[in-house]
């Protein structure tokens, strides 16, 4: 009987571990990486909302058997060899850790490597990659399961031959941004009702990073380009809604990039050259979003930044 207790407890304690949400968003001090392989992404990274649920734990990028794959950043190997019958590869950055499989590894446990370096040969047999050859491709900070795609920053398109080419520092009115040495304007009009920083999410409950800060603007309100530069990207996601990017080029201490998400619509598009303050779609409610608001974000050479750090 005085065993019934005990066997409660860490059934409960159990319960409690796998119960914990699992983490979709980076922290903000990853290293700067580039991709492993170079084919394109065939399966995006779906996190699971605990930590048994059915998702995709990183991403998957088409390859060719026996072609080389790198390091996606420095570190130090902690694991090089086979798990499940499957190759596998770990590398430790510090901060955070990258997971490469299948592959057949060329280092060692222990080795150093840099960002770029081979680790070892792509093998054939991923099973979420039907009728190809991929390259699954894992980003874990502790337990939590991160985009790995936030190695390289913001996703940026090329822009098409008829674009104007981006000035080498840019300038607009404004505020002015202690982080980048550009002057800004404010995205929208509104309180910001949640900021950057970790949070449990308001519509899937997974506490992750709030990637951005949030403007509680009226739905159909104008949403303002926060410095001038040029439209790179304008997509639709299932998390952010529509999405606008804009790349401002190199101002103060690196290169600036900002995204405007949620939005009813946009008045510009890719290619489309955008000056501080220039009115560039209308505030919506698309995507994971409880009401109409911005998601505003922003990056400096390829890593995302407190957007308020950036505006005042």
């Amino acid at each position: 009987m005085r065993t019934f207790p005990r066997i409660a407890l860490a059934i409960v304690a159990t319960l409690a571990l796998v119960a914990t949400p699992v983490a979709g968003s980076a922290a903000p001090s990853l290293p700067p990486g580039s991709k492993p392989i170079a084919g394109a992404v065939i399966t995006r990274f779906e996190p699971p909302e605990v930590s048994w649920g059915s998702g995709h734990r990183g991403v998957d990028l088409a390859g060719t058997p026996g072609e080389m794959v790198s390091a996606a950043a420095d570190g130090t190997v902690t694991y090089a060899g086979v798990l499940a019958g499957r190759g596998v590869v770990v590398v430790d950055h510090g901060v955070v850790r990258t997971t490469y499989e299948p592959v057949a590894a060329t280092v060692a446990a222990g080795d150093e490597v840099s960002r770029g370096q081979p680790i070892g040969r792509l093998q054939a047999g991923h099973a979420s990659c039907p009728g190809t050859t991929c390259l699954h491709w894992g980003l874990r900070d502790g337990d939590a399961y991160l985009d790995p795609l936030l190695l390289l920053g913001p996703s940026i398109r090329l822009l098409p031959a008829s674009a104007s080419p981006l000035p080498k520092t840019v300038t607009g009115a404004g505020f002015v941004g202690a982080a980048t040495g550009v002057a800004l304007a404010m995205p929208a009009t509104g309180p910001v009702t949640s900021p950057y920083g970790m949070r449990r999410h308001p519509v899937t409950g997974v506490w992750k990073l709030h990637d951005g800060t949030d403007f509680g603007a009226s739905c159909g309100s104008p949403i303002r380009a926060a410095a001038a530069g040029v439209v790179v990207s304008v997509t639709w996601s299932s998390s952010y809604g529509n999405r606008l990017i804009i790349d401002h080029g190199t101002g103060g201490t690196g290169r600036f990039v900002t995204s405007y998400n949620h939005a009813k619509g946009y008045s510009v598009a890719v290619g489309d050259r955008v000056a501080a303050g220039q009115v560039i779609g209308t505030v919506g409610s698309t995507g994971l979003a409880t009401g109409c608001h911005l998601h505003f974000q922003a990056w400096v050479d390829g890593r995302l930044v407190d957007p308020m750090a950036v505006l005042t």
